[in-house]
């Protein structure tokens, strides 16, 4: 009961603080759900793509 008390008195009693904090952490959410996934898809890919493989097929240095 002393949570939901205090989950009430400092973020769903005021309207603005609510949605603010619901934006935050949708925000939050969306920024460690696209790194997680993007470190799974390198991981479960190596050797695969593009930028594992890249010096095989491009020379640096060579303007002409």
């Amino acid at each position: 009961m002393a949570f939901a008390n205090a989950f009430y008195n400092t973020i769903a009693k005021r309207n603005s603080v609510f949605v603010t904090s619901i934006f935050a952490g949708a925000f939050a959410f969306n920024v460690g759900f696209d790194v997680a996934v993007t470190n799974f898809w390198d991981r479960w890919n190596q050797g695969k793509q593009w930028k594992d493989i890249r010096s095989r097929y491009v020379e640096e240095g060579s303007d002409s």
